[in-house]
Formats: structure tokens, C-alpha cells, sequence
């Protein structure tokens, strides 16, 4: 009888025990053009710690605007650097509007931009490093929100906001503001003149949440040294985002050894095509996509639009993968 009793109540603490550690995985959903696709515009991921902590990583041009249902709540949003497909420039009309290798980008988000009309209809902090933090904290200001909410993270820091450590890391990219998003005269001379606004180095990033996983999200990149010293070495990531588009970033060549050789996480989610990787929620042969997860070795996830995948502290994919 004892015994008996003893079982029951060790099963049922175990039973009490299982929600809490089944939860302790971080989400990521991605946001592209099309639902269950991974396609040529698809920048936007979200991350949910497991304290309810939302991040968006780099908008881009395939959330529907602040009133995307998906997006839910965010508290911060990350930006890697100005270009328009990934602050936002422009923003697709609707779920699945044009094609998957060339999606709509039809409506216009200048002189501003989705990240900040995300950030002010929210209420989210804009988290960035290098020069981004005064750009951001003016627009904030013009649209009526808190410049405050505007938080640098430059290189070699970090800051902890909602339970989430967040630091910027090396990205060997350009970093010009579009004229037309710094507007009236300035904005025209310099466009007529063919130049952009300085606003320094492009960044990547790394996330520490609260279950312990480390993250790298590489941005527009090339490979660098600080992948192994920085990433690899000092921060220990077990998950990456990696850029596999090749002419602007890695192709997949480049971003295989970069993941293979230099990062070594447990797994790694490709962003940032410039085509239609995948065909029915498949990868579509002789892409660059099929490309680099045949050539990584360590676990590929597609990030395929609307499938949330769940990652644990070392980086495997629990769900959804």
C-alpha cells in the first residue's frame, strides 16, 4: 500500500513537473511571403522565450504592415541593418500576394519604415547597434512614440531586456540610409547626388535566453574571423541564422564553411535565398537552398512561413522541424 502510494504521487509529481519543462523552448516562427514557403523576400523571424518575451529579427519587406495578425505581441524588434529588405521599406499587400520568387512588395512604408510603425503600434523597444540608435530614436519621436525605446547594443556589449541578453557581433556588409527615407531637401540633394546617410557598420547579433540557448543571427554578411573567436568561442552559439543569397551575403558555399568551420552550432536556419527555396514546403531542386543544406553538416530547418519550431537550450529542434 505504501508503495503503491509512494508511485502515485511520484507520478504525479512528475506529471506537475513536465509543462514546466516542456516549456522551456525558445520559438521561432518565421513571417514570410508565403504560408508554408520559404521564399525570395523572407527576412522575418520571431523568437519567443519561454517567459512569453517576444523579439521580431529584421521585418523586412513580407510582414503585412504594424496590422499583420501574425505578428502578435512583440516587445522588441531587432535590425541588423538600413537596407529596405530588412527595415521594411516596403511591405507585401497580403499573405501568398504574388509569387514565391517574386513577391509583392506594392506598398510603401516611407519615408518610413516597418520596423518603426511595428515598434510605435506595439509599443516594442528598437534594439540596434553602430550608429542606428539616433536614426531610429527620431523616428520614434516623429511618430509620437518614446525615443527611449530606441536601446543601443554596440560591439563588445550587451544588453538584458525582457529576460533576453542581446549583443551585436560583426557583419561585413553596407549600412547606407535610402535618401528616401531621410526625405525633404537633404534627402533629395543626396539622392541626386547618389550617396546615402552614414549610419556605421552593419551588426549581427546573439541571443542569450532565459532556458540558456545561445543564438547567432548573422545578418548581411560575409565570413569573418569573429565567427569563430566571437561566436563560436566567446558566446558558445547553438543555433544560427545564417544569410545564404550569395552577390549581397554568403551563397552557400560560403555560408556551409561558415557554419561547418567557423560557428559549429547544433543546428542552423537558413534566411535570405533571393529565390524560391522551397516548392510545396519541399526544397526545390537546383536552388541554392538545396545547395547549402546538402553541404551543411549540422541540422538544416527551413524556415518555412506560419511553422513554429521550438529549440531547446543546446540548440536542438524539439517541434515543428
Amino acid at each position: 500500500m505504501i508503495r503503491t502510494a509512494s508511485v502515485a504521487v511520484l507520478a504525479a509529481l512528475l506529471s506537475a513537473l513536465a509543462p514546466a519543462a516542456s516549456a522551456q523552448v525558445v520559438k521561432v516562427t518565421p513571417l514570410g511571403g508565403f504560408d508554408g514557403e520559404f521564399c525570395a523576400q523572407d527576412r522575418a523571424l520571431v523568437f519567443e522565450d519561454p517567459n512569453g518575451t517576444r523579439i521580431l529579427y529584421d521585418p523586412g519587406r513580407t510582414v503585412v504592415g504594424a496590422g499583420d495578425a501574425r505578428l502578435g505581441k512583440i516587445d522588441i524588434v531587432l535590425v541588423t541593418h538600413m537596407h529596405g529588405d530588412h527595415v521594411g521599406n516596403a511591405h507585401t499587400k497580403a499573405v501568398d500576394a504574388g509569387s514565391c520568387a517574386s513577391p509583392d512588395m506594392s506598398v510603401s512604408a516611407q519615408p518610413n519604415t516597418s520596423a518603426v510603425n511595428i515598434a510605435l503600434a506595439k509599443k516594442a523597444k528598437i534594439v540596434t547597434g553602430s550608429e542606428m540608435p539616433p536614426f531610429f530614436a527620431a523616428r520614434l519621436r516623429a511618430g509620437g512614440g518614446n525615443p527611449a525605446d530606441s536601446v543601443l547594443a554596440r560591439f563588445g556589449g550587451s544588453v538584458l531586456i525582457g529576460g533576453v541578453r542581446i549583443a551585436t557581433v560583426t557583419a561585413m556588409h553596407s549600412n547606407g540610409v535610402d535618401p528616401d527615407l531621410i526625405g525633404g531637401d537633404l534627402g533629395k540633394a543626396m539622392k541626386e547626388a547618389g550617396i546615402a546617410g552614414d549610419v556605421g557598420l552593419a551588426t549581427g547579433y546573439v541571443l542569450r535566453f532565459s532556458n540558456g540557448l545561445v543564438a547567432y543571427l548573422s545578418g548581411d554578411t560575409g565570413i569573418t574571423a569573429d565567427q569563430e573567436l566571437v561566436v563560436r568561442n566567446h558566446y558558445q552559439a547553438r543555433l544560427a541564422v545564417m544569410n545564404i543569397g550569395d552577390g549581397f551575403t554568403t551563397g552557400p558555399a560560403e555560408a556551409a564553411y561558415v557554419i561547418n568551420e567557423l560557428v559549429k552550432p547544433v543546428a542552423v536556419i537558413p534566411s535570405h535565398a533571393n529565390e524560391a527555396g522551397t516548392v510545396d514546403g519541399k526544397v526545390r531542386p537546383g536552388s541554392k537552398t538545396e545547395a547549402f543544406v546538402k553541404a551543411a553538416k549540422v541540422s538544416v530547418h527551413l524556415p518555412l512561413s506560419g511553422r513554429t519550431m521550438e529549440f531547446d537550450a543546446g540548440g536542438k529542434c524539439m517541434a515543428g522541424c
